[in-house]
């Protein structure tokens, strides 16, 4: 069983930086695809950015440019940078971690409030 802990979010003004973090239970971390999902009242939860087991990157096409995504396999972490940002931008952000197509698991989420 995998265990997902998102933290990090909170309040901030529109133009700041939140660093979420997400640590990961279980010996599949480094096999795994790390996504950093997010949820605004009344829309789909999307996709925002995630890092393969290589290392490589995809990010959100609204969101390039502020954010980083990285990954500690020694620590079983995941990070998400985000800087400037936006009203447009507040949701409650999930913590997911894919092993191919059998293991999908998320977090409970963390609140990302940005005040304009």
């Amino acid at each position: 069983q995998v265990q997902l802990v998102e933290s990090g979010g909170g309040l901030v003004q529109s133009g700041g930086s939140l660093r979420l973090s997400c640590a990961a239970s279980g010996s599949i971390f480094r096999l795994a695809t790390m996504g950093w999902y997010r949820q605004a009242p009344g829309k789909q939860r999307e996709l925002v950015a995630d890092i393969a087991s290589s290392g490589a990157t995809n990010y959100v096409d609204s969101m390039k440019g502020r954010l980083t995504i990285s990954r500690d396999n020694a620590k079983n972490m995941v990070y998400l940078q985000m800087n400037s940002l936006k009203p447009e931008d507040m949701a409650v952000y999930y913590c997911n971690l894919k092993v191919a197509r059998s293991l999908n698991y998320w977090g409970q989420g963390t609140q990302v409030t940005v005040s304009s």
